[in-house]
C-alpha cells in the first residue's frame, strides 16, 4: 500500500534537516528544504562520529561516501594531564567498537558530513536563499520568509538550529543561560602537527578550568582543536566568531609545551559563548516540531550534537511513515519517543565540564585514578547502542 505523504517543509538545510529529508525519502515521503544560505555549506571544522550515527549513515546508504574522506580511529578516550601529557587512560577502539556496537568510530570534517547525507536527498529537494522569519498561528502552520512569500506545509519542521524562528514561535523555552564558558576550535595542517596529534585517536587533554581535544580529519591531512575555556566577558554565541592563536594559545599557558606548539600551527581559531539551555518542556504543537539543536541543543562534551539530529531525522520519519494521515500524532509520537534520551544527553553533558575541569587536588586525584578502572565504551552503551528502529518498535 502506498504511504499517504503529507506536504512537509523543513526549515533548515543543515545536518539535522537534510538528514530528515533523507530518512524521509527513504520512507517514501517527500519534503522541502528551505535554507537561508544561497550555497548548502556547513560551518565548524572536524565533527565526532561514533557508531549511533555511523549506522545511520549506513542505513541511508551513503557510507561508501562517508569513508573516501572520514578517518576510522584506532584509540578513543584517551585522557592526558595537562602539565605533562601522561595519559591517564586510552580505549582500543579498533576491536571493541565493533564488538559491541556492530559499527566504527569515525572523524570528519563538517562540510564532508554534509556532503554525504546531502547524497541521500532527492534532487529538487532543497531551496537556497530561503530565510523564515516568522511563523503564525492558525489552523495550519504558515511560515513566512524573508521575501515575503507564505507557505502553508501539512507539517512543518524546525531545523534551524540554536536560534530557531520555529523555536522561538512555538516552544515555552527559558531564556539562555550564561555558562562562564567559551569553546574554540581550529584546523592545523598535518604536516605541522607533532605525531602523537596526526594518530587516529581522539585525545582530550583536561586540566583546570579547562580541555582540549584533537583528532585528524579529513583524511588525515589536518588536525581539528577543539577546547574548551573560561569565557570572561565574551558572550558572542556565533559559529561566524574568530579568534587569534594568541588569545588561543594565552588561554593554554603553562600547559604542555607540545600543546601549545600545537595550538601555535592552527589557522584563524573560531571563537564561541557556551550558553546554557535547559531541555524545553515541549517540541511540538499541531503540525509543527522541532529538531536537532532547535529542540535540544547541548554542550559538545560527548560529541552528540549532530548524532542526535540524524538521529531525531530517523525517529521522526518513521513515525510519519506509520502515521501519515494523523501528522500531529505522529509528531507527539516522535517528541515521547525522543525527549526523554536528548534530555538526558543534555544533562550528562552538562555536568562532564565539572568532571573534566577540576583544579589539581584530591578530587582531581581521585578522578585520575578512576580513569583507569573505567570503560567509557561500556559505561556509554545507551549513546552508541541505540537503534531508532528498535526505540520505534519498543
Amino acid at each position: 500500500m502506498a504511504v499517504q505523504s503529507p506536504d512537509i517543509a523543513i526549515l533548515g538545510g543543515g545536518i539535522g534537516g537534510l538528514a530528515t529529508a533523507a530518512f524521509l525519502h527513504r520512507a517514501g515521503l517527500s519534503s522541502t528544504v528551505y535554507e537561508q544560505a544561497p550555497e548548502l555549506k556547513e560551518l565548524g571544522a572536524g565533527i565526532m562520529v561514533a557508531p549511533n550515527a555511523a549506522r545511520l549513515i549506513r542505513r541511508l546508504g551513503v557510507i561508501d561516501v562517508f569513508l573516501r574522506q572520514a578517518v576510522r580511529l584506532d584509540v578513543g578516550w584517551e585522557f592526558r594531564r595537562w602539565q605533562d601529557g601522561s595519559v591517564l587512560s586510552a580505549e582500543n577502539l579498533t576491536t571493541e567498537c565493533s564488538r559491541l556496537y556492530g559499527e566504527q568510530t569515525y572523524t570528519a570534517h563538517r562540510a564532508d558530513l554534509l556532503d554525504v547525507i546531502k547524497a541521500a536527498v532527492p534532487e529538487g529537494t532543497i531551496k537556497l536563499g530561503r530565510r523564515g522569519v516568522k511563523l503564525d498561528d492558525g489552523d495550519r502552520p504558515a511560515l513566512l520568509f524573508e521575501d515575503g512569500e507564505r507557505i502553508e506545509p501539512d507539517v512543518l519542521i524546525g531545523a534551524d538550529g540554536v536560534h530557531s524562528v520555529v523555536r522561538q514561535s512555538l516552544a515555552d523555552a527559558t531564556p539562555a543561560r550564561y555558562s562562564g564558558m567559551c569553546a574554540f576550535r581550529a584546523l592545523v595542517p598535518a604536516d605541522q602537527a607533532p605525531p602523537f596529534a596526526r594518530r587516529p585517536a581522539q585525545t582530550l587533554w583536561i586540566g583546570p578550568a579547562r580541555h582540549l581535544v584533537h583528532y585528524p580529519v579529513l583524511g588525515g591531512r589536518f588536525v581539528n582543536l577543539v577546547a574548551c575555556a573560561p569565557a570572561g566577558d565574551y558572550s558572542v554565541e556565533s559559529w561566524t566568531a574568530t579568534a587569534t592563536v594568541e588569545e588561543f594559545r594565552a588561554e593554554f599557558e603553562g600547559w604542555d609545551p607540545r600543546l601549545r606548539d600545537l595550538i601555535r600551527a592552527a589557522g584563524t581559531p573560531g571563537r564561541w559563548a557556551l550558553l546554557d539551555r535547559p531541555p524545553l518542556r515541549r517540541w511540538s504543537r499541531g503540525t509543527v516540531t522541532l529538531l536537532g539543536d532547535a529542540a535540544h541543543p547541548m554542550f559538545p562534551f560527548f560529541g552528540q550534537g549532530a548524532a542526535q539530529a540524524i538521529e531525531d531525522a530517523a525517529v521522526l520519519a518513521a513515525c510519519l511513515a506509520e502515521d501519515g494521515t494523523d501528522p500531529a500524532r505522529a509528531l507527539r509520537r516522535y517528541e515521547a519517543l525522543r525527549m526523554p534520551r536528548t534530555n538526558r544527553l543534555q544533562e550528562v553533558s552538562h555536568g562532564r565540564s565539572h568532571i573534566n575541569h577540576l583544579p589539581d587536588g584530591p578530587e582531581q586525584e581521585a578522578r585520575d585514578k578512576s580513569f583507569a578502572d573505567s570503560d567509557p565504551l561500556v559505561a556509554n552503551g545507551w549513546i552508541y547502542g541505540y537503534d531508532p528502529d528498535v526505540a520505534m518498535s519498543a
